[in-house]
């Protein structure tokens, strides 16, 4: 394992994958910037002290000083009054907002995630592939049940859900970026090894669609499907509701639902000419 791997495993939280080397050198000072930023974001609601991010990142505890000032004057960072305690700044919000802001699909999928959760009552979903995980982009929460943590920006093992499990079999087995094993288990339902999440992939394919019984949070249900404007699928779309409310019926207008709302947004996201193809 690199540096980069040995510190995310530190630090207890997960981030993307290190991006494959084009081949480029790398900037020291600038991988340093993106290791804090991401640290700090990492920890949410706790924030850090100077001598800890020094020693999370193998880094000067005078160099990281340094960074830590110019970081917080340029509002990346910010410091408690004390000026000993620091969080992720308010620029990172703005910096994401813009993300979402400027992405053509998340602009058109809006309206219809809208819709969805109107007819259906649950909560709806938009997120993204991203190495092994998936990466919520728009949610629209039901006024039927509490909140299930389904925040913009949440990121969540692929392998664990209805979304990442949608996406994850728009690809050959043979293809598919996921973890060392054994995995991690967010519920007592969660796939933990490749043999079974394999299996449960080929009835995606067949079937059309991907189930999550309980497999990313206790007591929620979650229904994903691809979104077929990229080959292979990036994003995809997914309905989440508690298992007391799911009944036969309610499973198959979710799905009929879902089916609709996935073809209209496929029959206005065709490639775009002249768009960019990010990669």
């Amino acid at each position: 394992m690199n540096a980069w791997g040995q510190w995310v495993r530190q630090a207890g939280f997960t981030m993307g994958p290190m991006p494959e080397s084009s081949g480029v050198r790398e900037v020291k000072s600038a991988a340093r910037t993106v290791a804090l930023l991401e640290l700090l974001a990492g920890r949410g609601d706790r924030p850090a002290r100077l001598d800890e991010l020094a020693a999370q990142l193998g880094v000067p505890r005078s160099s990281m000083y340094q960074l830590l000032q110019t970081l917080v004057d340029r509002g990346w960072v910010r410091a408690d009054t004390t000026g000993s305690l620091y969080g992720i700044g308010i620029r990172a919000l703005l910096t994401g907002t813009s993300y979402l802001d400027s992405d053509r699909h998340v602009r058109v999928v809006r309206p219809y995630l809208d819709e969805a959760s109107e007819a259906l009552g649950e909560t709806i979903h938009l997120a993204r592939l991203d190495g092994a995980d998936v990466v919520y982009l728009a949610t629209r929460e039901s006024h039927e049940y509490a909140r299930t943590l389904s925040r913009v920006g949440r990121r969540v093992p692929a392998h664990a859900g209805a979304l990442g499990k949608a996406l994850l079999a728009e690809r050959p087995d043979s293809e598919l970026s996921l973890p060392a094993q054994p995995w991690t288990a967010l519920t007592e339902n969660t796939h933990t090894a490749s043999a079974s999440l394999l299996a449960d992939l080929a009835e995606v394919r067949e079937r059309g669609y991907s189930i999550d019984r309980e497999e990313t949070v206790s007591g929620i249900a979650g229904f994903g499907f691809a979104l077929r404007y990229d080959t292979p699928a990036v994003d995809a779309i997914s309905c989440s509701v508690p298992v007391a409310r799911l009944t036969g019926e309610h499973e198959a207008r979710i799905v009929a639902v879902m089916r609709e709302t996935r073809m209209k947004i496929e029959s206005l996201l065709s490639p775009a000419s002249g768009a960019p193809d990010w990669r």
